[in-house]
């Protein structure tokens, strides 16, 4: 892994139940790792990423991230965490180990789309 290309900063975040001050228990998604990482395309997908329905354009844009391996982003699933990128929000949809080699994980992202 070239690490000179790991040029962008990330954060990304768990999922988590908080408790307020009164007692109520809500989810609330906390910062869990901060880390730099190597940004790749729209997976290689040839079409739009945008497309219209019932009037509304929606950006359903692919993004891949390729972060070092260490113990906590080893601990990353796509169901409890997401990742920040640019004010942006990506939602995990796959994490490749790359061989299991321990050198490097991928994450494939997809935006939120926020209303």
């Amino acid at each position: 892994m070239d690490i000179a290309l790991l040029n962008t900063m990330i954060t990304i975040q768990k999922n988590a139940v908080v408790t307020d001050a009164i007692g109520n228990h809500t989810n609330a998604w906390t910062d869990y790792y901060s880390c730099h990482a190597t940004i790749g395309g729209e997976n290689g997908s040839s079409k739009g990423s945008e497309e219209t329905q019932a009037g509304t354009v929606s950006d359903h844009s692919g993004i891949d991230f390729t972060i070092r391996y260490c113990s906590a982003a080893a601990a990353v699933n796509s169901t409890e965490y997401r990742v920040l990128f640019g004010g942006e929000i990506y939602d995990i949809i796959g994490i490749d180990h790359m061989n299991n080699k321990r050198k490097g994980i991928k994450l494939r992202c997809r935006k939120v789309r926020r209303s």
